[in-house]
C-alpha cells in the first residue's frame, strides 16, 4: 500500500528546540515530512502544522509525540493540498490583476464543482524589484502551480526572475505587455478574463488542456 500523506497540528510549549524535538519522533518513525509551517511561537504555545508521508501507523506516531513533555496536544487534519489544492498566483497591477482573478476564479469554481482544488491568491503590485522578488518567492510557496503576470510594462529583473522560476517548472503566463517579460513567459495572452481562466485550465486535473501540445504562445 502507497504510503499515505496525513496533516498533523501538533500544540506544544513554545521553548528552544521544539522543532527538533518534534522531527525528531517523526523521523523514528519513518515519516518523510514534506511540508511544515511554525504557525505560533509563543512561550504559553507553539502550534506547528506537518504534512507527512507516513508508511506505518499514525496511532503510535501520534502516541509517541505525546509522550514528549513539550507536547500537550496532536491533532489529525485534512492537508492543505486535499482543502486548498494547487494555487495560481496573479500579480501585477491592481486592476488588471482584478480581471485576470474574475476569469481564474470562475474557473475554479466549475473545475471545483466536479472534484478540483484550486485556489487563487492575488497581490497587486508595481515596481520592477518588488515584482521580481515577489515572482522568485512564488516558487517558495507550497502547492503554487502557475503565475499570471498582469501589468502593462514589465522587464528586467522580472524577466530573469521569470526564466528562473519556469527553470523550476513554474507556468507562467504573462498578459501580453510591454516590456521583455511576455518573451520569457510560456504563454502570453491578451485578455485578463481570458488569461486566468487559460491559467487554471493548464493545472486542471478535469480539464483536457495541455499547454506543451500548442502550436502557438501568444493569444
Amino acid at each position: 500500500m502507497e504510503p499515505e500523506t496525513i496533516g498533523l497540528l501538533v500544540h506544544a510549549v513554545g521553548r528552544t528546540g521544539v522543532l527538533h524535538q518534534l522531527t525528531g519522533v517523526i523521523a523514528a518513525h519513518d515519516g518523510d515530512i514534506t511540508s511544515v509551517e511554525i504557525l505560533d511561537n509563543w512561550p504559553a504555545e507553539a502550534r506547528t502544522y506537518f504534512e507527512v508521508l507516513l508508511p506505518g501507523g499514525l496511532e503510535e506516531l501520534v502516541a509517541d509525540l505525546e509522550k514528549l513533555a513539550i507536547v500537550r496536544r496532536v491533532e489529525r487534519v485534512k492537508t492543505l493540498e486535499q482543502i486548498y489544492g494547487k494555487r495560481i498566483i496573479i500579480m501585477g497591477g491592481g486592476a488588471q490583476v482584478g480581471q485576470v482573478a474574475i476569469g481564474a476564479v470562475s474557473e475554479a469554481d466549475r473545475h471545483n464543482i466536479r472534484g478540483e482544488h484550486i485556489s487563487v491568491d492575488t497581490i497587486p503590485l508595481v515596481g520592477e524589484q518588488n515584482l521580481a522578488d515577489a515572482v522568485r518567492a512564488v516558487a517558495r510557496l507550497p502547492r503554487a502551480k502557475a503565475l499570471v503576470l498582469a501589468g502593462s510594462l514589465m522587464g528586467g529583473e522580472i524577466e530573469t526572475a521569470v526564466r528562473e522560476v519556469r527553470a523550476g517548472g513554474l507556468l507562467v503566463i504573462s498578459l501580453n505587455m510591454a516590456g521583455s517579460v511576455p518573451e520569457a513567459a510560456d504563454l502570453v495572452i491578451s485578455d485578463p478574463v481570458q488569461a486566468g481562466v487559460m491559467a487554471v485550465m493548464a493545472v486542471a486535473e478535469t480539464a483536457k488542456f495541455n499547454v506543451a501540445r500548442l502550436k502557438r504562445r501568444v493569444f
